[in-house]
């Protein structure tokens, strides 16, 4: 078993390939856009005083949200972190959902009891992330074990980022899945930089997926801001664990556009690797791809645009007139 590094999805013919025609194409584009859109207007609420706490955006893990979570099936299972926005908005949370819940209103997930993407909804298959990071994967593997021992065909997918890979979580549930051969994928967002602390600085080897071999799968490097590769790559990853194959690591080597959280101004990040990573932004490539070998017109993309805008409206319209939670339930759900 050796790492890959995929290659990138050169045509129309090879989309196909893979199961995407024309309008699941644009459906990828759409999903992109309404994460990035939904994103950009969080951070317009926090400078405006209406979102609580802190701000942590995904811009620049749009397509490896998105492409892994549409190459997902409608049973599968997905345990996504605080950037992975996309993975919510593919599985069809509701947008001004997703909205309230940034806002601590009674309309989100938690009903106004945390923040940011402490989403869950267990008939989309979410479940909600941790802010002990890596702490999720555990969970992501008890449903894989109860896949095995149910005998489903489903496969649960757990996120983590490069920092969190240091973690004994995360080689703990690793190890074990790859004894019990589960049908689980373990996603690595790898932004380069956990808070302000460099890839070079907290791992040796080459790649994070060449871990992979030493626990006995298969481990792939993808870029992270080509959508259809990421497709790709976790369409293969899914397929082969619902085969009985057992896990498969995805690394997903992209960029975190913006700082560690909103108050963090990346300071630490050389300019000249953030221009470079700007270049590659997922949404705008994938955009130009789209108009190169799709025929994509700026008719189409005008009136997608408005219409996402249109979404993102209505969902700061919805999410702010929902209530905020009511005091006296303050202690419901806090013990079982």
């Amino acid at each position: 078993m050796a790492v890959r590094e995929a290659a990138a999805v050169q045509s129309v013919e090879e989309s196909e390939a893979i199961g995407l025609d024309r309008a699941a194409l644009i459906q990828l584009h759409r999903d992109m856009l309404l994460t990035r859109g939904l994103e950009d207007r969080g951070t317009t609420l926090f400078k405006q005083g209406k979102l609580p706490g802190s701000f942590y955006t995904g811009r620049g893990n749009e397509a490896a949200s998105v492409g892994v979570a549409r190459a997902m099936g409608p049973d599968d299972v997905a345990a996504p972190l605080h950037r992975n926005m996309g993975v919510h908005v593919a599985r069809g949370a509701e947008p001004w959902r997703l909205l309230c819940q940034y806002m601590g209103r009674d309309g989100g997930a938690t009903h106004g009891r945390d923040s940011n993407l402490r989403s869950q909804d267990l008939e989309k298959g979410l479940i909600a992330g941790v802010s002990h990071l890596p702490g999720i994967l555990p969970t992501a593997l008890g449903v894989a074990l109860s896949f095995r021992i149910t005998s489903q065909p489903r496969v649960s997918v757990g996120w983590f980022g490069d920092g969190a890979s240091a973690r004994g979580d995360v080689h703990e549930c690793m190890n074990f899945a790859a004894v019990r051969r589960l049908p689980i994928v373990f996603v690595c967002d790898n932004n380069q930089y956990a808070y302000s602390t460099p890839t070079s600085l907290n791992y040796a080897c080459e790649h994070l997926a060449d871990r992979a071999a030493s626990y006995g799968f298969d481990g792939a490097v993808v870029d992270g801001t080509d959508i259809l590769a990421v497709y790709r790559e976790a369409r293969a990853a899914l397929d082969h664990a619902r085969a009985g194959g057992g896990p498969t690591m995805l690394e997903l080597v992209t960029l975190r556009m913006d700082g560690h959280a909103i108050h963090d101004d990346a300071s630490y990040v050389p300019p000249e690797l953030h221009a470079a990573w700007v270049e590659s932004d997922p949404v705008a490539r994938f955009d130009a791809w789209l108009r190169a070998h799709a025929s994509f017109t700026d008719e189409e993309a005008g009136a997608l645009a408005a219409a996402v805008l249109a979404d993102v409206d209505e969902a700061t319209r919805l999410a702010e007139e929902s209530p905020w939670p009511d005091p006296a339930t303050v202690t419901d759900g806090v013990y079982a």
